[in-house]
């Protein structure tokens, strides 16, 4: 009787979980993905109209299908969506849809190499998923997403605020909030796109809280790519980057601390070693410039209809927007296996697994200067590299 190699299991139909199933399958392993939504690509469907990859189209296609050049230089939301589509097609991948793989724990060891490891000594993984389902995988990559969770801070008097209060993850378009006074929290790529989305969809007023004043930089300058850079100093030292990034800030970018925007007193590379990558500007300078988006000190509370500041002024806005951030929201799936640090992220990436987990990959868990999708997919050639190798796919 023959059985059966077990399939490696991905888990999440977006980018990096498709380019992971992607290589896999050239590698002649079976990869089947499993999405909780109904198709791929499901938080680029929620995100706000208006967004567009901040990475090149030639830099950020998946492995094996280039982006069309029709998209232009800047994919917008609704072509990545196009584009994860079409990958899943022409790639053929193995996917199903509406099922949520709510934990992962280790599978018993099958001695007699069963299970199509092909060393027999390790069990794989059992995946306890909806509807009481238990899918057996010879290995399992991990690829829910870098943005999972919205992040909503427990500010005091959130809960009995009068006016409107969201998650950035709920903003669509500044439609609803034309003639509105509103306040957008946080100043990342997402908060800054929204207050600028919002001052040329008509808002009446729009200002932004900062906690802690950002790099920004611009999106591309004479032709130049920022995320061209971003590949070119990665691997250098952090100080070193550091001062780079600002010998370019003072010479592409305006002070703004007038208008209450300082520049940051740690260095752009640093940051972004802690997690925060840099503003690119889509506008933001110019309506920092002509006032239309006023920064004011980072929100302290709620207190009825009014927003407390950190610096004790008080604002009653129509409408705050929390640009806040997202989890990981990992610690249900693989919490108890000790792979995660003390802020919930994996402690590996890509083609390295856990000592105490192997055959357990993660991907799209970081968010890299040199762009989130070129790593993906180098992300995705290296786990298929390692699955194969173990497992031996491929090799006959």
């Amino acid at each position: 009787m023959t059985t059966q190699p077990r399939p490696v299991y991905v888990i999440g139909a977006g980018p990096g979980g498709l380019a992971a199933a992607a290589a896999l399958r050239a590698r002649g392993v079976r990869a089947v993905i499993v999405e909780k939504s109904d198709g791929v690509g499901a938080s680029w469907r929620r995100h706000y109209d208006r967004l567009r990859l901040h990475t090149t189209r030639r830099l950020s296609a998946l492995p094996g299908l280039p982006m069309p050049r029709r998209f232009g230089r800047w994919v917008s939301r609704d072509d990545v969506v196009r584009y994860l589509e079409k990958y899943a097609e022409f790639h053929e991948l193995e996917l199903v849809t509406g099922v949520e793989v709510t934990r992962i724990e280790p599978a018993a060891p099958d001695p007699e190499g069963e299970n199509g490891n092909g060393d027999g000594d390790e069990g794989g993984w059992i995946l306890h998923a909806s509807g009481g389902r238990e899918l057996a995988a010879a290995a399992v990559v991990i690829a829910t997403g870098y943005n999972h969770t919205p992040a909503l801070p427990d500010w005091p008097g959130r809960d009995t605020y009068e006016g409107r209060l969201l998650h950035a993850r709920e903003y669509r378009n500044p439609q609803p909030y034309a003639g509105q006074d509103v306040l957008v929290v946080g100043v990342g790529n997402t908060g800054a796109e929204i207050a600028v989305d919002l001052v040329e969809g008509g808002a009446a007023r729009v200002r932004l809280a900062v906690r802690t004043a950002p790099h920004i930089m611009r999106r591309s300058t004479a032709g130049w790519p920022a995320q061209r850079s971003g590949i070119l100093v990665r691997r250098l030292p952090a100080r070193l980057v550091d001062r780079l990034g600002a010998l370019v800030a003072k010479a592409s970018v305006p002070d703004l601390s007038a208008y209450g925007l300082p520049r940051p007193t740690t260095g752009l590379y640093s940051r972004v070693k802690q997690g925060s990558i840099p503003v690119q500007d889509v506008g933001l300078i110019d309506a920092v410039r002509s006032g239309t988006v006023e920064p004011v000190a980072a929100v302290e509370a709620f207190d009825g209809a009014e927003v407390v500041l950190a610096d004790g002024s008080r604002i009653t806005p129509d409408a705050v927007i929390a640009a806040t951030g997202y989890r990981r929201a990992l610690e249900e799936l693989v919490g108890h296996l000790g792979v995660l640090d003390e802020r919930g992220r994996p402690r590996t990436h890509g083609a390295r697994t856990p000592d105490q987990a192997p055959g357990l990959y993660f991907t799209g868990f970081s968010n890299p200067i040199s762009g989130m999708f070129r790593e993906m997919a180098m992300d995705a050639e290296k786990i298929a590299k390692a699955v194969s190798r173990r497992s031996g796919a491929g090799a006959s």
